[in-house]
């Protein structure tokens, strides 16, 4: 079982196991990397968000109590490097100047384009909830967690930023 072998290597890792800790991030790297592209909009720097968060979550590692939250850990690692990265860098100027390569059945590449620059312009706490609920699918617990905020403001942030959508977008198509 992958799962298994999976959860034996987090666990090798935590106990200072490099080989282990490689094989868990090939494992997480595309997860890692859409993550970090979809908050930056940019695979220049989704690599350097991504290499950084590698490089934090293997010096860390080892005060991870729960290895079957791995991917909740390094996704709030992640999180964490965006907004360092944007504070120190960037500032959020640069655009969604590629489209992302995960296509959305019955969304059109312009619809796309324009929904990434909607979510380019919500409040940082906004975007982040929008993005780990939407785009990477996690239940609002585990948003909540990577945030460090309680369930219930991640309910808010999500509400508060598809009104937000809703008026950037005036097109209709995020309605539920």
């Amino acid at each position: 079982m992958e799962g298994d072998s999976s959860l034996r290597d987090i666990r090798r890792a935590v106990r200072g196991n490099v080989e282990a800790y490689g094989r868990v991030i090939e494992q997480h790297k595309d997860y890692l990397y859409r993550t970090a592209f979809l908050y930056s909009g940019n695979e220049d720097a989704a690599m350097e968000i991504v290499q950084e968060t590698v490089l934090k979550g293997f010096r860390s590692i080892k005060q991870l109590r729960e290895p079957e939250l791995f991917r909740t850990w390094i996704t709030r690692i992640l999180i964490n490097v965006s907004k360092d990265y944007y504070r120190h860098e960037y500032h959020f100027a640069q655009s969604f100047d590629e489209e992302a390569q995960y296509p959305s059945e019955g969304v059109s590449a312009e619809e796309r384009l324009d929904l990434y620059e909607a979510i380019k312009r919500l409040p940082e706490k906004y975007r982040t909830a929008v993005i780990l609920k939407y785009f990477d699918g996690m239940k609002q617990e585990e948003v909540a967690y990577v945030m460090g905020i309680p369930r219930g403001s991640v309910s808010a942030y999500l509400t508060r930023a598809k009104r937000e959508l809703r008026k950037y977008l005036k097109e209709g198509y995020l309605d539920e």
